[in-house]
Order: C-alpha cells, then sequence, then structure tokens
C-alpha cells in the first residue's frame, strides 16, 4: 500500500504532532510520502523523522495540481490523503486521478481562522468548497466525527481516529529545578504548579483559566501557574493577569520547543479551550503522570472520566475550574489518583501504536468501500420504533447494527427514524423519516436487504398508523424483489380485525424470513393466519450488547447521583391506563424498602418524555429521599446503573433486560405480555399485573427476589438467550455473507 499524504508544512501544535509522529510509525509499515507546499520547521523535522518528504513552493496551484497528477501516476499510491485547507483543495484537484481522496479533520472548520477573518475568507472558504468534494474523512475525536455528521457529512464515509502519545520516548531532558531555572522561575517550596501549553488565542479561552486561578488562589495560596505559549493575546492576558492581582504568580514563558520537560515541571495540567478535537496537550501530560483539569469539550470526555482520572468542568466556567484547582491543590494523593488512572486509560486505548493500527484499517477500509461504489443495490434498509428516545429501542438499533458489520463491515445501511438526524449522530448511519413515503420507495431501488424488526412494529395498540405504514415497506421492499427479513421482532397484539386480516395477508405475501424475540409471538402469527415465511425462534439483539469496562460504569454511576458503596432499588416505570391508581403503592413500597431493607429508590426512564411523568408522580408522594438522575440515559448507561442496584422493579422490557444482562434481581410489573413473557423465557416467575401491584406485594416480591437470587442461575439463563439470538446473526449472514473478520473494530 502506497499513500501520498497532502499539506501545507507550515503546521503547528497538535496537527504537526499527529501528522508528523502518524506517518514516521506508518512508515515504517507501508509506503509514504509526504508532499508539502513550503519549506519550514514542519519540513525540517518530518525528514529528520525519516518521512518521505517532498516540496512544491508556489502560488500557481494549477502548475501544482499537475506536478502532483505526474507524481501520482509515476508512483503508483492507492489513497491520497490531505490535511488543512491547501492539503484539501490540491486533493480535489486530483480527484480525476481515480483514487480515493481521504481527509482528515483535526478542528472545526469554522473556526481555523478565527481571529484572522481574512485568512478565514480565502483559506476557510477554500477549505469548505474541497471537503464537500472529497470522497472520506477522518475525525480527530468522535466529537469531531459528529461535527462532520452534524453538518451533512455522510455517516457511512467517515472515520474516527484519536491522537496517540509515544509512550516510549525518552524521560524529559530537565527536572522541575532546571525547567523552572532556565524559563527564571525560583522554585518554591510547597508551592503547586498548574499549567497549560496552548497557543494565546480565543479559542483557547486562557482568559477563563486566569480567572479561575485567582479564584482558586483565595483558597489554595500555594497555586502557581505556567502559560507555555504565545500569540495575539498575550498581552491582553497579561494584563488581565495584573488586574486579577496575580502578575506575580502567573508566568508567561513563550514559546516552549521542549514540552516534554515543560508537563513534568506540572502538578497540574489544564486546558480551557472552547473548542477541541482530542487534544495532544492532555495525552502528552498524561503521558508524564499529571493530575488534569480540562474544559468538557470535544473528544476530552472520552479520555477524562470526571471524577475518576480527572476533573471536567463546562467551557467558560471559570467558578467551576477554580473550585477544581483549588481540590486539586491541597490533596496531592488525590493529584496521584488521577495521574496513574489517566495514564493507564492513555496506554490501553490511545497510544500511538493503537492510532497506527487504527490508520491502517482505515485505509483497508476505504479501499474496500471505494472499489465496491459501482454497485447499485448494495444498501441495507433497517425499519423500527427508532428515534423516538426510547432507550430500548436504540440499544436494539445498536446491536443490530453490530450485527450487521460483523457480516459485512462495509455495507451502507440506512435506518427509517422518526428523528434522522439524531439517528446519524448517534448510530453514524443514514437515515430517512419514518413515513416518508417518496424517500423510502426511492430507497428500496438500492438496497440488496430490508429489516423490519427489533421491538413489537406489528402491532396496533399504539397507532394503527405505524402499523400500516409497516406492513407499506414489507409490500414495497418485496415489488423491488429484495429479500425481507422481519428481524428479532414481538408481534401483537393487532385488535382491529380489518387490521388482523391485513397483517396476515401482507406477511405471508412479502415477507421470507421471520425470526422471534419470543414464543408468544408464534401464536400470535399462526392467529393472525401468517403462512409462507420461515419462522425462528430467536430472542432480544439487545441482549448481545457488550458491557463498559468498570471504570466508565462507575463513572456513570457516580454522574448519576449513586454512591458505588451504597445500596439501591431501581424502578423503571411507565404512564399506563391504570398506574395512577397504583402509584401511591409504588410510593409507600419504595419508602419502606428505604426504611426497613436500607435500599435507596433510583427511577431510571428508559423513555425519558414518557416515563418521566410517572417517576416523579411516585417521588412526590414518597417521604424518604430518592434519586431520579438527570438527563436522557442510553441503553448502556441504564445498564451501567443497574449494575450497582441490589433490586429493579421494572414495567419496561428492556429494563429487565438490561437488569438481567448485569445480574440484578428483577421483579417485573406487567403490563404486555411481552413482560411476562421475557421473565419466562429466563426462568423467572417474579411478576405482578398492574392491578396487583399493592404495596404489601411489591415490598414481598423485591424481598424473595433478592432473597433467592443466584447470579449463576440468571447468568446462564441469559447466556441461553444470547446463544438463541445467534439465530438473528444466522440469517444475515444467510444474505450479507461473513465479510467482517479483519474490520471488527471499524465504524
Amino acid at each position: 500500500m502506497k499513500i501520498l499524504t497532502l499539506i501545507s508544512g507550515g503546521d503547528v501544535g497538535g496537527a504537526k504532532t499527529h501528522v508528523l509522529s502518524l506517518l514516521s510509525a506508518l512508515s515504517k509499515r507501508i509506503g509514504v510520502t509526504m508532499v508539502c507546499f513550503m519549506e519550514s520547521e514542519f519540513t525540517e523535522d518530518a525528514r529528520k523523522m525519516g518521512i518521505d518528504t517532498r516540496i512544491m513552493p508556489g502560488n500557481n496551484l494549477f502548475s501544482t495540481a499537475k506536478q502532483l497528477e505526474v507524481l501520482v501516476r509515476q508512483e503508483g499510491f492507492d489513497v491520497i490523503h490531505s490535511h488543512g485547507s491547501r492539503g484539501n483543495f490540491m486533493a480535489w484537484m486530483l480527484r480525476k486521478c481515480g483514487l480515493p481522496l481521504l481527509s482528515t479533520v483535526h478542528s472545526d472548520p469554522k473556526l481555523d481562522y478565527m481571529g484572522r477573518p481574512a485568512a478565514g475568507i480565502v483559506f476557510g472558504t477554500m477549505n469548505r468548497f474541497a471537503l464537500r468534494r472529497l470522497d472520506y474523512f477522518t475525525g480527530v475525536s468522535d466529537s469531531m466525527t459528529e461535527l462532520l455528521i452534524s453538518r451533512g457529512f455522510p455517516p457511512e464515509r467517515i472515520f474516527t481516529i484519536y491522537n496517540g502519545v509515544d509512550l516510549d520516548s525518552p524521560p524529559p531532558k530537565l527536572r522541575r529545578a532546571e525547567f523552572l531555572a532556565r524559563a527564571g522561575i525560583p522554585e518554591e517550596e510547597g508551592a503547586v504548579y498548574a499549567g497549560i501549553a496552548a497557543r494565546l488565542n480565543p479559542v483557547k479561552d486562557i482568559p477563563t483559566l486566569i480567572r479561575g486561578f485567582a479564584k482558586a488562589r483565595k483558597q489554595a495560596p500555594q497555586l502557581r501557574l505556567l502559560i507555555a505559549g504565545d500569540g495575539a493575546q498575550e498581552g491582553e492576558l497579561k494584563a488581565l493577569a495584573q488586574e486579577l492581582g496575580v502578575a506575580d504568580t502567573v508566568h508567561f514563558l513563550g514559546w516552549v520547543e521542549d514540552t516534554d520537560s515543560f508537563y513534568a515541571a506540572l502538578d497540574i495540567n489544564t486546558l480551557t479551550s472552547l473548542s477541541e478535537t482530542f487534544p495532544y496537550a492532555l495525552t502528552e501530560g498524561a503521558r508524564q503522570r499529571k493530575a488534569t483539569v480540562s474544559s468538557r469539550v470535544g473528544g476530552v470526555p472520552m479520555l477524562i472520566d470526571h471524577g475518576l482520572s480527572g476533573f471536567l468542568f463546562p467551557p467558560g466556567d471559570s467558578d467551576a475550574l477554580a473550585e477544581a484547582l483549588a481540590r486539586l491543590a491541597g490533596d496531592a494523593g488525590l493529584r496521584e489518583r488521577f495521574a496513574s488512572a489517566l495514564y493507564e486509560k492513555v496506554a490501553k486505548r490511545f497510544s500511538l501504536s493503537a492510532t497506527v493500527e487504527t490508520q491502517l484499517q482505515i485505509y483497508d477500509a476505504v479501499l474496500r468501500r471505494h472499489a465496491r461504489r459501482a454497485r447499485k443495490r448494495d444498501t441495507v434498509a433497517l425499519c423500527g420504533a427508532y428515534g423516538r428516545g426510547n432507550a430500548g429501542d436504540e440499544a436494539i438499533l445498536r446491536a443490530i447494527l453490530q450485527e450487521i458489520r460483523e457480516q459485512d463491515p462495509d455495507v451502507p445501511v440506512c435506518v427509517i427514524s422518526r428523528n434522522p438526524a439524531e439517528t446519524r449522530l448517534t448510530h453514524r448511519v443514514d437515515a430517512i423519516h419514518t413515513f416518508h413515503l417518496p424517500a423510502f420507495a426511492r430507497l428500496s431501488r438500492r438496497c440488496r436487504l430490508y429489516l423490519n424488526g427489533g421491538g413489537s412494529l406489528i402491532q396496533d395498540v399504539t397507532s394503527r398508523r405505524s402499523l400500516w405504514f409497516y406492513l407499506y415497506t414489507l409490500w414495497q421492499s418485496k415489488r423491488q424483489r429484495i429479500p425481507v427479513v422481519m428481524y428479532g421482532c414481538g408481534i401483537g397484539p393487532v385488535l382491529h380485525r380489518a387490521d388482523r386480516r391485513l397483517a396476515g395477508k401482507v406477511i405471508s405475501r412479502n415477507v421470507d424470513v421471520i425470526t422471534l424475540r419470543e414464543t408468544d409471538s408464534l401464536q400470535e402469527l399462526e392467529a393472525l393466519g401468517v403462512s409462507g415465511p420461515e419462522i425462528i425462534p430467536a430472542a432480544d439483539p439487545s441482549l448481545t450488547l457488550k458491557f463498559r469496562d468498570k471504570a466508565a460504569a462507575e463513572g456513570v454511576a457516580r454522574s448519576a447521583g449513586l454512591d458505588p458503596a451504597g445500596k439501591y432499588a431501581a424502578f423503571l416505570l411507565r404512564p399506563w391506563p391504570g398506574f395512577d391508581e397504583k402509584a401511591a403503592d409504588f410510593a409507600r413500597a419504595a419508602d419502606r424498602l428505604c426504611r426497613e431493607d436500607g435500599l435507596t429508590a433510583v427511577f431510571l426512564t428508559v423513555d425519558r418524555g414518557k416515563d418521566l411523568p410517572a417517576a416523579k408522580q411516585v417521588m412526590r408522594l414518597m417521604k424518604e429521599p430518592a434519586l431520579l438522575p438527570e438527563g436522557k440515559l442510553s441503553g448502556e448507561e441504564l445498564s451501567d446503573i443497574l449494575s450497582y442496584c441490589q433490586a429493579a422493579v421494572s414495567m419496561r422490557l428492556h429494563g429487565l433486560i438490561f437488569a438481567a444482562g448485569r445480574g440484578t434481581p428483577l421483579v417485573g410489573v406487567v403490563y404486555d405480555p411481552k413482560v411476562r413473557a421475557f421473565l419466562r423465557y429466563i426462568g423467572q416467575d417474579r411478576a405482578l399485573d398492574l392491578s396487583e401491584a399493592t404495596e404489601e406485594r411489591l415490598v414481598a416480591a423485591v424481598r424473595e427476589a433478592r432473597a433467592s437470587f443466584s447470579p449463576e442461575a440468571q447468568q446462564a439463563a441469559v447466556a441461553r438467550l444470547q446463544t438463541l439470538e445467534m439465530e438473528n446473526r444466522k440469517v444475515l449472514r444467510r444474505y450479507l455473507g461473513n465479510g467482517g473478520e479483519d474490520a471488527s473494530v471499524l465504524p
């Protein structure tokens, strides 16, 4: 494989570090040539690192493009990989070479020339024009990938990579005392040094750092601040430090070449940016084992688990920053714990070697996907109750996409969703709006497979219109002569006589295979008169979602207000006919479990919009304290929280599924046959009909569930279901083939 990299050659900071360190390592594995458009320190360093570096100077873009075209044809490159506005524009000019054009986006293109309006008009416009016309994109962090998707870039052509740090680099040249002495700063006994290495421009928001530092010194006078960097704001920043009375404890070091020694001299590494992707300033500080405080921007939350490996604060919030700085300044043990935890995470997930492997996999995927572009029918359409804010349905979608990628990691997927924009962002796939019939008709003409499934779609209890739409999609897809699969689904109830006749007829004539998530649905299919499709017992796809590591789960639990050492009973409720009459019973039961069993009630919402009123209604009737986490929770986050609960009382099917997977004792409150069916599936009989959910019965059921709970038995039951769920995958393998064994980590 041979890669042609195009970059201006004047890059500094994180982009420079990313490109040069990555190309140097890649050069040992594949053919890499870098073309720059100016001589600079960047190009000098590139040559020192053994990178094949060519210079094509001059401002005649057409002449340069011709030189590049000759180079491409002579040396037989496979991929053109560009960085920055000049690199992206030149890549676009090479489009007629027929090679895949890949761009790495290091920062928000709209902010790249912040404070430089003239450059923004020229180079920013060039960059935006070229980016829209390239083939593939790499976002440096998940947040950058999400930004690109939110601006209309196609999700299936975007990859994610993180800046990798070389943990095998030599130790710092200077100790703290030596570094400070060379900077003209006397080392003070007992002083705690916080610092930042950044350009002094508005996007780095150094004023917030100085304000936060000034406030923190009122509680921690031992704090000192080192600022490494230069830029247009230097004068006003020094004036601000003077105004706040901290000029004698804020040291401006100017541009620092030896950043390793700078970070080694710190006790606390800081970042206050308003916008970032995945900054090297944090991973380089982590390499030197420094406690970290950062604004919650870009990909930073992927690196730092708040309260476990560092502190995060809202961008621009100097008060929150001050609190974090003061706390770390006064607790050396906490600094050490944060530093160790962050180093371990960087070593595991964000090393240079991991970044190199990811980049090689991206190149492989780009070549595979580019080769199949000519296929007219290559899309998998996936239709379900998606985009409604229901964590259970979104967990199903995530699991099905995971299973599709296992069979074919490069197949385009389009999801029919009530909120296409959110689905694109959350799941990194294309999406169209539910009920947009012309869009679905166009989609079906380019499909190779239609999957209708996940959840109970064939029912008319919540909506007859949605049933008619789902039946239409089955008919329209079969009209295009593509395979139609109802996947991991539940059936019914279908109550209206006309709907039952219609459903039985459409399913019988247009569906090839049906995989069911529980056996009760088989009886409903028989009652509808369905005949013709192959029917396979399976299980709910969400059972196969992988759990996150313990540190991530603990971070979610703490953010939700749980103490990992505490004892909790989770309640997952929803409004339903008859619930209002039972709210007081739920409240009294929760109070008794708190007083008598030491279990604090935690109210969790699977569908935030629908479930929140029910949770608040019960909490208002309670006398004991209870928890209600803020914001919408994903299926993984609900699962993480349930892993710290000693019991779960759930009206929601996926509340039971998430709890069962985490080994939490269960009590089901039945409002729909699917809830009891799942409990029977896993060998549990502790279920109360909603009409039977009295205070006494709820308390007794929780106590019985805890007393008779066998983690081994429940895990074995879930394992049996996960094995049964493999039937879904077998169907996918039949239609997609097993093409994903060598690319399982790609988005």
